[in-house]
């Protein structure tokens, strides 16, 4: 989809404004050039505060991005030409489950997931120099029921640790995976299909 904005992109400074391998995996993945520069926004807003997750996840990639896009503006670096940000969480019903940190909160919450659909809400911003974009995606995750003894081994290998809802779909976590509906990526952490077409919208009158 990137292909014929491509000789655009590779003029442009775009910064991925997140510390998440898999972002930057994805994005590597279609050939988009950018660099990273990871936000030092300290994540504290209360998900009760807004009308469902995806607003809430939008609410936090903004913050992210406008941490980042202040920090470079002090710098001699000065503003990229786009910067992306995203936030991804899990929810199941109406408590909104981010990452476990500790191996006891990683068994409470995929003793939770098991055997029900939950949903995984990213939401992404892409600010250029004139413009702010901002959208969630969501996915519907279908985790297949788990035995004490396939949590404890899955919580073992540490993978869960730093995943929102306790698993990394990419890796071992896959395996718990019974089906999802919707976008693969959106569960890694970022929508590919709905970035791509948004920055292609973004950078269409320099084609003109």
């Amino acid at each position: 989809m990137l292909e014929p904005i491509k000789h655009i992109l590779k003029s442009q400074k775009i910064v991925l404004a997140s510390s998440s391998p898999r972002r930057k995996e994805i994005l590597s993945s279609v050939g988009l050039p950018f660099e990273v520069c990871v936000s030092r926004y300290e994540e504290d807003l209360d998900p009760g505060n807004y009308k469902c997750p995806g607003d809430f996840v939008v609410a936090t990639a903004t913050n992210k991005v406008q941490e980042v896009l202040g920090r470079l503006r002090a710098e001699e670096s000065g503003q990229p030409d786009l910067v992306i940000g995203a936030d991804t969480i899990v929810a199941l019903g109406g408590d909104v489950l981010g990452k476990p940190g500790s191996s006891q909160r990683a068994v409470e919450m995929l003793q939770r997931l098991s055997g029900r659909p939950h949903t995984v809400y990213t939401g992404v911003v892409l600010h250029t120099r004139s413009q702010c974009v901002t959208f969630f995606e969501s996915t519907e995750v279908y985790v297949d029921k788990l035995s004490s003894e396939m949590i404890k081994a899955y919580v073992d290998t540490g993978e869960p640790l730093d995943k929102a809802g306790a698993y990394g779909i990419q890796g071992l976590g896959g395996s718990l995976i019974e089906k999802i509906e919707g976008d693969y990526y959106n569960v890694m952490g970022l929508p590919l299909h709905a970035v791509c077409k948004h920055i292609v919208k973004l950078y269409r009158d320099k084609l003109l």
